[in-house]
């Protein structure tokens, strides 16, 4: 049973992660807009002269400024603030302030106290502008000071952000209702500024333990806060530069949610997907802060949760959906760190999550997904390697869905691009992408299909050309591991036994940097084609040997650790080119 610690789980970002901002409109470029009419004098009135310029000519000889003082007027310190309009007795009175014991201030104390006063004062401000309102509902100059008032009030609880030891008395307080409850407030003002404090209090950056913020979490949900953010979310006019922070700071609270997979689910409805669909949906001469942010939060949800990425692919045709808006970017390129860019890789990236399911490869082959990555990879800058990726990941896992994805593949004469791409100079990530895609079909397409004999026969042209690369690539990378191997097992010699396993992970994150997960699915390739080609058995035995292979797929074999019929399926093919290659 899962326990409410593991349900409420604090999301986490890559270590390196900015904390994203709301853009704000230039003060300055403010400044400079604003214009003070040439008849406005300093007090406010207003003259019927002439301009500025022709009162510059007629004074010319007049002389400007305070009057100087006379050589008599100078204070004992030569007068250097020509007297500073200081009488003797305004004089007497500082100096006998001076003299006097300075009062002394204390800061207030953050505790329970200072929680239990804040929580009774921001009550009753709020039950007195809900009376005012309902008292005076045509009358709106009778409950705006009450409402001044309780926005002020909204403000105070940013500072329980500094102070999440606070948290859990808070989450067990009627306040939270009564927070959650101002974001369906009649002014906007004071939703937003609602809002602005509950994403404040969920922000990554502020320092909670696990149980507080699950405490928090927990209370919210119960107060409604998904429904109502909702509902606020569809009444706010983005064309307003307040109701767009207010979209922002909604779209952050969701973030902070949507990044544990249960917590995700639990927000993740139908409604909350669809929502934010039609968002990153809406057309828009230029891609907004907003529009960019909400795809970022829906690929933070799809990440977090195969329940909801199957949702999405089966209930609300998301696959299409973002296909239809990726096709955009065949040929042209965002602007380069724009929020565009940034948009659009969001939206790579949620796809990718989607084909990773099976439902998912289903869509994307009925969506014609395959055929728009094959033009990008012929044609694209910006979505080349997106595209890439997405063909590794909807060719990769499984069960029917991969074979037909893979069988997509083939039929939709992939096997040239993707060949091409192979044989050509290419940065690390191409590569490993491309080595995942020749690895899923050597595993996926059915045997003496025709598919299949397509596949082996493209390695095999041209006198194993392409076994020749790939064993090249595998010397290469052996060579980048085993040169982490030896510095790995100098430091382990250094270490005992409890500070060697403190490292392991370590130590993998590094085999894996230099190219471990290449190299092995590079030896898996090899056995595959070593397994159904004498030719390829042949040159794979003079150039690398059997005995390397083995061992590395072997290795592969003991590391698994996972349960169920994938990687059951998993054990017997490695085990079984274990076999061939004897």
């Amino acid at each position: 049973m899962t326990s409410v610690d593991d349900l409420f789980k604090k999301p986490t970002l890559p270590s390196g992660s900015i904390k994203r901002k709301f853009e704000a409109p230039d003060a300055q470029q403010a400044y400079k807009a604003s214009k003070v009419s040439h008849t406005a004098s300093p007090n406010g009135t207003h003259t019927n002269g002439g301009s500025v310029e022709d009162a510059a000519e007629d004074d010319d000889d007049l002389e400007a400024g305070p009057e100087l003082p006379s050589e008599d007027d100078d204070d004992e310190e030569g007068g250097r603030f020509f007297g500073g309009g200081v009488t003797k007795d305004t004089a007497e009175a500082l100096d006998y302030i001076d003299q006097q014991e300075p009062e002394t201030y204390t800061d207030e104390r953050t505790d329970s106290a200072w929680l239990r006063r804040l929580a009774v004062s921001f009550g009753k401000k709020v039950t007195k502008n809900a009376e005012l309102r309902a008292r005076y509902e045509n009358e709106p100059q009778k409950f705006m000071a009450s409402e001044a008032d309780l926005d002020a009030e909204i403000k105070s609880w940013s500072l329980l952000s500094e102070h999440p030891e606070l948290y859990t008395e808070f989450a067990e307080s009627e306040t939270v209702g009564l927070l959650v409850g101002l974001l369906a407030h009649e002014n906007t003002d004071v939703a937003i500024g609602a809002m602005e404090i509950i994403s404040e209090l969920l922000d990554e950056d502020v320092e909670a333990e696990q149980a507080q913020w699950n405490a928090l979490v927990m209370a919210l949900l119960e107060a409604d806060l998904l429904d109502l953010l909702m509902s606020n979310l569809a009444r706010l006019d983005e064309e307003n530069e307040s109701d767009r922070s207010g979209v922002y700071h909604s779209l952050a609270v969701m973030e902070s949610l949507a990044s544990q997979q249960l917590v995700a689910e639990k927000i993740g409805q139908e409604k909350v997907l669809l929502g934010l669909c039609n968002r990153v949906r809406k057309p828009e001469k230029v891609v907004s802060q907003n529009k960019q942010y909400a795809a970022e939060v829906l690929q933070v949800l799809l990440q977090s949760s195969p329940l909801l990425r199957t949702r999405l692919a089966m209930d609300l045709d998301g696959v299409d959906l973002f296909l239809q808006i990726l096709a955009a970017y065949r040929k042209r390129d965002p602007p380069k760190d724009s929020h565009e860019e940034e948009y659009a890789e969001n939206l790579f990236d949620a796809l990718t999550c989607v084909v990773d399911e099976p439902d998912g490869k289903t869509k994307f082959v009925e969506a014609e997904g395959f055929e728009l990555c094959i033009i990008m990879l012929k044609e694209g800058s910006f979505s080349k390697l997106r595209a890439l990726r997405l063909l590794d990941y909807a060719c990769g896992g499984q069960g029917q869905a991969a074979v037909e994805a893979c069988e997509k593949l083939v039929d939709a004469a992939g096997l040239k691009t993707i060949f091409s791409l192979f044989m050509k100079k290419a940065d690390n990530a191409t590569v490993e992408h491309v080595l995942g895609v020749f690895a899923s079909l050597l595993r996926s397409l059915p045997g003496e299909s025709a598919s299949r004999i397509r596949t082996l026969a493209k390695f095999t042209e041209k006198d194993f050309e392409k076994v020749a690369k790939l064993v090249q690539l595998r010397h290469d990378y052996a060579r980048k591991v085993g040169t982490v191997d030896e510095q790995i097992k100098l430091e382990r010699t250094q270490l005992s036994g409890e500070e060697a396993e403190d490292r392991a992970d370590e130590w993998l994150s590094q085999r894996l940097d230099s190219g471990l997960f290449s190299l092995q699915t590079i030896d898996m390739i090899l056995a595959w084609l070593a397994a159904e080609d004498a030719g390829a058995k042949t040159l794979v035995t003079k150039q690398v040997g059997v005995g390397p292979i083995k061992a590395s797929l072997q290795d592969q074999l003991d590391g698994l650790d996972g349960e169920g019929s994938e990687a059951e399926d998993t054990k017997d093919m490695l085990g079984t080119l274990i076999i061939c290659l004897d």
